[in-house]
């Protein structure tokens, strides 16, 4: 029997497909800070980053970014069959795979990561609009695993925004929390 991979190997491997693919954690934070701040008016880049990289840790994200990223470089050096090289290489509107994926990993952090989701695969903020408007490489799966990302964090950080409201302790934070998601 084979030896399943480590988590922290996997969780190492994301982090470096998004790193080396120019996507930083900061960049991610950015969008959280865009899209939840009207709804925080204490809401620090620094809540953002820790609700970004918090979602990093979770093993359905992990998985569809080394899928996504790893489809994306196939399609660069034209190693996949057609129809589907030409599907990705040109990000074809009708081929909603890339889309499927991200949104896949969103379902563990509920309605508003779906909604924030759906509104950033339509206005590309930030680096994901970089992503997407790249020419030089194929970021098909990769953009829309971003607004995965930010939306996880988006709808992370508006469930403890309203704990932290009702004053609830940090253990009992975490502890919901860990209750709550999966991956």
């Amino acid at each position: 029997m084979k030896k399943p991979v480590p988590c922290n190997e996997v969780e190492q491997a994301a982090r470096k497909a998004l790193r080396d693919r120019g996507v930083k954690i900061e960049d991610i934070a950015e969008i959280v800070y865009e899209m939840q701040a009207q709804y925080a008016p204490n809401l620090t880049k620094e809540d953002c980053y820790e609700s970004a990289d918090a979602v990093l840790c979770k093993r359905e994200i992990q998985h569809a970014i080394l899928v996504g990223v790893e489809l994306d470089k196939l399609a660069e050096k034209n190693m996949l069959s057609e129809p589907l090289q030409s599907l990705v290489d040109t990000d074809e509107g009708l081929f909603g795979v890339d889309e499927t994926i991200a949104l896949g990993s969103v379902f563990g952090f509920g309605s508003i990561a779906v909604t924030t989701f759906g509104y950033l695969d339509k206005e590309k903020k930030g680096v994901i609009k970089r992503l997407d408007e790249r020419k030089d490489q194929v970021h098909t799966f990769l953009d829309d695993l971003v607004a995965s990302i930010a939306s996880s964090a988006s709808a992370r950080l508006a469930h403890r925004m309203r704990d932290r409201e009702e004053n609830r302790r940090k253990d009992e934070i975490k502890k919901r929390e860990d209750e709550e998601l999966i991956g």
